[in-house]
C-alpha cells in the first residue's frame, strides 16, 4: 500500500469520535500523532497532508460538533484542491434519527465549495433514521457509525470502509 501522508482530524464531545478515529488509524497503520483533536488544530495543522481524514459528531437537531463547527470557516484558508479526503461520522440514528449524521454532511458540502476529492461513499442499509444531510445519490457520504445503537458493529464497519478507501488515499 503506498498511502500518501494522511492526518486524521476528529472533533468529540464524548471520546466515540476519538475513539473512531484511533480505530481508524489502525487499521490504516497511522501513527497517534496524526491522529489530532480538531479543537486544539489549525489550517496550517491540515494543511501539510496530502489525504485528510475527518471526523464529526452530530449533535442536537443536526448540529455540527462544537469544535468543528468553530473550526469550519478556517476551510477557507486550506487549498482543499490536491487533497483527497474521507469522512466518518457517529451521531444517534434512533434519538435522533431525523438528523442522523447532518454534521458530516455539513463537513462534506463545505469541502465541495473548497474542491476537495471526498471519498469513501457508504451504504445506507442496516440504518434506522428518517432522515439525514449526509445522504447523497442513496450513500451516506462517509463511514457512519453509531456507538449508541450499534457500537458492537463499529469495528467491523471500520474494517470494510478502510479497506475501501486505503487504496484512495
Amino acid at each position: 500500500m503506498n498511502m500518501k501522508r494522511t492526518g486524521i482530524f476528529f472533533g468529540t464531545q464524548t471520546g466515540n469520535t476519538e475513539a473512531a478515529a484511533n480505530l481508524i488509524a489502525a487499521a490504516l497503520g497511522i501513527v497517534s500523532s496524526e491522529v489530532r483533536d480538531i479543537a486544539s488544530s489549525s489550517p496550517d495543522d491540515l494543511a501539510v497532508y496530502d489525504a485528510l481524514i475527518l471526523g464529526t459528531s452530530t449533535w442536537g437537531s443536526g448540529d455540527l460538533q462544537d469544535d468543528w463547527r468553530a473550526f469550519l470557516p478556517s476551510f477557507d484558508q486550506i487549498d482543499f484542491s490536491a487533497k483527497t479526503v474521507a469522512l466518518f461520522g457517529l451521531g444517534d440514528q434512533l434519538s435522533f434519527g431525523d438528523w442522523y449524521l447532518d454534521g458530516m454532511g455539513a463537513i462534506y458540502d463545505r469541502l465541495l465549495e473548497r474542491d476537495a476529492r471526498v471519498v469513501g461513499p457508504w451504504p445506507v442499509d442496516g440504518y434506522e433514521y428518517t432522515e439525514s444531510q449526509a445522504v447523497r445519490g442513496g450513500l451516506f457520504v462517509g463511514l457512519a457509525l453509531d456507538a449508541d445503537n450499534q457500537d458492537e458493529m463499529t469495528a467491523e464497519r471500520v474494517q470494510r470502509w478502510v479497506g475501501q478507501i486505503q487504496y484512495l488515499l
